[in-house]
């Protein structure tokens, strides 16, 4: 029999952008005899464990209308494999700030459940991603559910208060207890009322929480309170207030369950999603083979339980039968850990497209079990061709569901290309590189005598010099350390460098091959700024490592060059802090100026140091970056084949600035700083200098209510912009749209081979932990041009060997 469960929590709807057995979304007044559901705040979605059959769900939701912001609310219902099967969306009421509660708006998502899996509500709101001025809920015929109340990201530890919008009715919050000692707290509730009372999972009173005269309690579980059974339930006489629970809401210290927020209002909804979060990745594989074959398609079976686990995979069809491998029947994986599986597939000769599903079910909770999803077409995968700009990213369709991208090649991080044109990647421990047609990778460093010891990088970045030695920054037992690797080496050397702090090094922008081991900066904080958020000071010291006559490097004393550098923005755009030729090195940073004092942005200066007179020339001031005093705004300094050097100013949501050396090899001068465009938020300089003298830039890129992509509130891209000789910077081409609206980021790198070629590594990042938490690893992706930015593809395997 069919259960029909609800309950309303807080969140934004959005106008409709398309809907597959979905119904019209619709409002409708307030009737105060409708039959009462629970509201709440906050955005995230909802998990449910479905059996095949109909399935639907019911949505409502309200404006609350507590301050000016246009609350759409999208709502996306996936499928195991994250195919979006419906997606509505409830538009903002219009009514101004201060009218108090809008009417309900109602909304139905339906489609046909085929097998057994775990499907995905996704709810977000524009301009209120915290779901702050929206409340929100749901009804369905699916018994199993539990609710993940995740919100868009905040410059702060994360935290998902249940905000609880009922006051006229009980409710309950169900959950799963930590198994150390952990508190909840609630604010806000009715003092009038029956305080909060706690139970275990066989509703065993464990506490009251005492309420004060402002409805606030607390209650401490400690570590030996038995945690045998599965939910806990926090009833609520009134179902008012802001929870917090330890492990739930909020994750003070080693977790269970890092910001997984999961609960549910009804305890008979409970199934057993914590230890099998995110059981079998990824959900989809969209795979090309001309031949009809494909073998070695990898998935990871993930335990994310505290014991290990068996799991049982199959391979199901959804029509007819055909040739797919499944590589092991059962795996066995240790507690947090994966396991990878593989399937090999051949089409039959009668069709050019077919389909199956791997299915994993624990064999330790059988009621669980889900699915990923393959499909193999005969054909050339359509990335290999120019992109139709721009990318246009979907909720849970990147590139592989769009192009069928799959690549043969590390994405770890951006790519370097060495003079002889072989690719090197970084990865958190290894420097993977290609030799004899095939990926391999240095992963131990020889300290001294002893045995070898590990690293882990501190930076994505690779340099080489031209003896063919790579060179990358790492950590070796908390040390900052030089790593590097001569030709042909099988181990990676070091070189300790003093102090502490973030650390970049100069890299290969187009025009600066280097002659020895590459200079290096350090920045080391001195001081964080209560009252300006992005305010920093740092001592900013340069380093010039020497290579000896037997190899070895010493990384020499540092030079200071600042003591109020404002810092290294590297994360995205990965800019360049310095370039250098003929003995001569430049370094650009951006400083903190007094806050009481006015400034036009984040002064920004180069000054160059000269190796062979062992000077430190004058700081040249170059321009400003605004905001003031906003470490996001670091400056990327590069230069042509003539020497001529090129600055862009760093910005944070404002328009670049560019300026350009008098003269080759000099800082001391430099023309007027000249904006790229009028009115661009630009954010996060990547920058370039092919041997044309062609400048190059990528970018994140802002757009506000344009309604091209989304009904409202501003939405992230990734764009690029370029500069000829002699001509204006080029209007900027959006390369990649975010999927979502509000804050979005890329974390993207571009970097540049010896022949001009134009590589874009980018991972589109969204602010919602919804989305975000259900994926494992990263998205990244590897774009790339080759004939200077005029046309971009995905690159393929092809683009990186240097055989071809």
């Amino acid at each position: 029999m069919i259960r029909t469960t609800g309950f309303f929590f807080g969140l934004i709807l959005l106008t409709p952008m398309f809907a597959v057995h979905a119904d019209e979304a619709t409002a409708t007044v307030r009737d105060e005899n409708e039959q009462s559901m629970l509201h709440f705040g906050g955005c995230g979605g909802v998990y449910f464990l479905v059996e095949p059959g109909e399935f639907w769900v019911e949505l409502e939701k309200y404006d609350r209308n507590i301050k000016n912001s246009r609350t759409f609310l999208r709502a996306i219902l996936a499928g195991p494999d994250r195919s979006v099967l419906a997606e509505q969306t409830l538009a903002d009421d219009g009514l101004e700030r201060g009218a108090g509660p809008g009417p309900i708006q109602r909304a139905r998502l339906s489609t046909q459940v085929p097998r057994k899996g775990v499907y995905a509500l996704n709810i977000t709101v524009s301009e209120d991603r915290y779901g702050e001025n929206i409340a929100w809920g749901f009804r369905t015929n699916c018994p199993h559910y539990l609710v993940e109340t995740s919100r868009g990201h905040r410059d702060a530890p994360h935290q998902e208060p249940l905000v609880l919008l009922s006051p006229d009715a009980p409710g309950d919050v169900c959950f799963m207890p930590e198994r150390d000692a952990f508190v909840i707290e609630v604010s806000g509730i009715n003092a009038n009322t029956e305080p909060p009372r706690l139970y275990n999972g066989v509703d065993d009173v464990i506490g009251t929480l005492e309420l004060d005269a402002e409805g606030n309690g607390r209650y401490k579980v400690t570590a030996d309170v038995p945690r045998a059974s599965v939910p806990w339930r926090l009833h609520l006489p009134g179902f008012q207030g802001t929870a917090h629970i330890d492990g739930v809401t909020r994750w003070p210290g080693d977790n269970d369950f890092p910001n997984l927020s999961l609960w549910t209002p009804d305890k008979t909804s409970w199934f057993p999603l914590h230890q099998n979060r995110r059981l079998l990745t990824p959900y989809t594989r969209n795979v090309y083979s001309e031949s009809g074959a494909y073998k070695g398609i990898a998935f990871h079976v993930h335990n994310n339980d505290f014991v290990p686990r068996t799991f049982t995979l199959s391979v199901e069809f959804p029509g007819r039968p055909w040739q797919v491998a499944l590589s092991v029947p059962q795996v066995v994986v240790n507690p947090k850990d994966t396991a990878t599986v593989t399937l090999d597939c051949v089409l039959p000769d009668t069709v050019d497209t077919a389909t199956c599903h791997l299915r994993a079910s624990p064999e330790d909770t059988p009621a669980f079990s889900t699915y990923a999803t393959v499909t193999l077409h005969r054909d050339t995968p359509p990335y290999t061709q120019p992109l139709d700009l721009p990318l246009a990213l979907k909720p849970y369709s990147h590139e592989n569901a769009q192009f069928g991208y799959l690549p043969q090649y590390p994405t770890d991080n951006q790519v370097y290309f060495r003079a002889d044109r072989r690719p090197f990647i970084v990865s958190d421990t290894t420097l993977q590189y290609w030799h004899d047609n095939a990926w391999t990778s240095l992963s131990d460093v020889i300290q001294g005598d002893g045995p070898p010891v590990s690293f882990r990088a501190r930076s994505s970045k690779i340099a080489f010099d031209n003896d063919n030695t790579a060179y990358m920054i790492g950590d070796v037992e908390k040390q900052t350390v030089l790593l590097y690797a001569h030709a042909d080496d099988a181990r990676l050397n070091m070189s300790i460098l003093p102090g502490r702090g973030a650390v970049d090094m100069e890299q290969f922008s187009g025009n600066n091959p280097l002659d020895g081991p590459p200079p290096l900066v350090r920045y080391t904080l001195t001081e964080k700024d209560p009252d300006v958020f992005w305010r920093r000071l740092n001592d900013l010291a340069l380093f010039l490592p020497i290579k000896g006559a037997n190899g070895v490097i010493s990384v020499g004393e540092p030079i200071l060059i600042s003591q109020k550098c404002i810092g290294f923005s590297a994360h995205s755009g990965i800019p360049s802090s310095v370039v250098s030729r003929d003995g001569k090195v430049h370094v650009a940073w951006a400083e903190a100026t007094d806050p009481d004092e006015e400034f036009p942005g984040v002064p920004t200066f180069v000054a160059t140091y000269d190796r062979d007179t062992k000077q430190l020339g004058k700081p040249a001031l170059v321009g400003y970056g605004p905001p003031a005093n906003d470490c996001h705004n670091t400056p990327s300094i590069t230069m042509d084949s003539q020497g001529y050097l090129h600055v862009l100013i760093g910005t944070h949501g404002r328009t670049f600035q560019y300026a350009r050396s008098l003269r080759p090899n000099d800082a001391s001068n430099w023309t007027e700083p000249e904006e790229l465009g009028p009115g661009l938020r630009q954010t996060y300089v990547g920058l370039v200098c092919d041997n044309t003298g062609a400048l190059h830039v990528v970018f994140r890129l802002w757009f506000h209510n344009d309604q091209k992509y989304f009904p409202a509130g501003h939405y992230a891209t990734l764009a690029y912009m370029r500069k000829r000789p002699g001509e204006p910077w080029s209007t900027p081409q959006v390369l990649v749209v975010s999927p979502f609206s509000e804050y979005g980021i890329f974390y993207h790198r571009l970097t540049i081979d010896h022949d001009g070629r134009l590589f874009l590594s980018y991972d589109c990042w969204s602010t919602y932990w919804f989305y975000r938490m259900d994926h494992r690893g990263t998205r990244r992706a590897l774009m790339m041009s080759s004939d200077g930015g005029d046309t971009w593809r995905l690159a393929g395997m092809d683009a990186l060997n240097p055989l071809k």
